[in-house]
């Protein structure tokens, strides 16, 4: 709760934290009004956006009006007047030394590799909403960061972030966690843009990513970077994925704590809980005396305990992330060192020689989570490469791709991360 008092002060100060922005989209257009209208202490200076209509849109539903910057001197000028910036020059933002922190809310693979190299380059520290980035070549740009002395990390408010949040405060307590887990209320892999397209409608949501979020994607992604924080695995292929109608508390009879401990605990998720749509940790303590006391304060007889939150507020919170890196240099997610849990591609139905893989959310393909190094012994292709690919022959419905099934397109900026990240952590 420091963060609030030490934002005020900044403002008191004259001294907001100026941030920069890529995307313009349904969050960040959140985080545009968040920030605009409610977070002392905090500017948004400038929205990067390949579409820069978008951009000026997402200033205007805040109630600001932004003016274009053709290059850095006009994008200096810009913040200096505390005029709201729009570019679609990418490097604008990475380059400029009047930005204290960066936001990556595109969710686009390729693209986020690149601003995020661009920013750590340049020693701008990167606050990702990019789960699916993070999930690919997460431990390769943390460790990237850290050696140009910048912060690359994931965010408050999305689901993984909230989870460490309850994973660190529940190891602060003593005790010990061996699930984290997110509360879904539908989970189908076959989904796809048509069957979402009403409900993407109702919310101002683009078909694709509210398809990632039913088929099992998104949560493969988030949940693979929280066990790359935690060090945690999984229990199986595609995470246990339990459907339980009844109170998150009652979860605590649902695994086998021995198989828990053996993985060194595990990340998973759970199909129509309450409280939902929150996360949650079941976390294990062995001392009778300290059970005795958990058991008085209504958590049971343990030795597995559930704690959660109910609810996660997206764009809300990510301007605390920004905060917290800006003025605490605390990271709220990162990768402890190589990757632990990897999401591979999955054949959403047949696939045909000669097709090209659409993207995250389509009609073709979609992630599951894997151990690495089951994945790596087998050569399965990670879900954040598969966009572009090109079918190499007959794959089957549900089948897991290889690279052997597929032809990369040429010269990707992730493809050339992936070996780099393969070569670091190879031992």
């Amino acid at each position: 709760m420091v963060i609030d008092t030490l934002l005020k002060k900044r403002e008191e100060d004259g001294r907001p934290i100026r941030v920069g922005m890529y995307g313009a989209g349904f969050m960040a257009k959140g985080i545009v009004n968040q920030i605009s209208n409610s977070v002392p202490g905090m500017v948004l200076g400038v929205i990067c956006n390949r579409n820069v209509e978008k951009a000026i849109l997402a200033y205007r539903d805040a109630g600001l009006e932004a003016s274009y910057a053709s290059d850095s001197s006009k994008l200096s000028d810009l913040i200096a007047e505390g005029v709201p910036a729009v570019t679609d020059n990418p490097a604008l933002l990475y380059e400029s030394g009047d930005l204290d922190c960066l936001i990556d809310a595109t969710g686009a693979i390729e693209y986020g590799a690149n601003v995020s190299l661009g920013a750590i380059a340049h020693g701008r520290d990167m606050v990702t909403m990019n789960a699916e980035l993070d999930g690919t070549v997460g431990p390769l740009l943390k460790k990237k960061a850290d050696a140009a002395g910048v912060i690359f990390t994931a965010c408050d408010g999305d689901q993984p972030g909230v989870q460490m949040n309850l994973w660190r405060f529940v190891k602060s307590i003593g005790l010990t966690p061996l699930v984290c887990g997110n509360i879904k209320g539908l989970q189908d892999p076959y989904r796809t843009p048509t069957t979402q397209a009403a409900f993407a409608a109702k919310w101002g949501q683009d078909p694709h990513m509210v398809t990632s979020f039913a088929d099992g994607t998104k949560i493969s992604f988030e949940q693979a970077i929280v066990a790359n924080g935690t060090g945690m695995s999984i229990l199986k292929r595609g995470m246990m994925g339990l459907e339980h109608r009844g109170h998150v508390d009652e979860l605590v009879n649902a695994y086998d704590i021995e198989a828990l401990k053996a993985v060194g605990g595990a990340v998973d998720y759970v199909v129509g809980a309450i409280p939902g749509p929150g996360v949650f940790v079941l976390a294990y303590h062995d001392d009778p005396k300290q059970q005795h006391y958990l058991n008085l304060y209504k958590l049971g007889t343990g030795p597995l305990y559930s704690f959660y939150t109910p609810y996660h507020l997206c764009h809300f919170e990510v301007p605390l992330s920004v905060a917290r890196v800006v003025l605490l240099r605390d990271p709220v997610l990162q990768p402890l060192e190589g990757p632990k849990v990897e999401v591979v591609a999955t054949a959403k139905r047949d696939l045909d020689a000669g097709e090209t893989i659409d993207g995250l959310g389509g009609y073709m393909s979609y992630g599951q989570c894997e151990r690495i190094d089951v994945a790596s012994a087998q050569d399965l292709l990670p879900m954040g490469v598969a966009e572009g690919c090109v079918v190499k022959h007959a794959v089957a419905k549900d089948q897991v791709l290889t690279y052997a099934d597929v032809v990369l397109p040429a010269g990707r900026t992730i493809d050339l991360l992936r070996r780099e990240q393969a070569e670091m952590f190879a031992a």
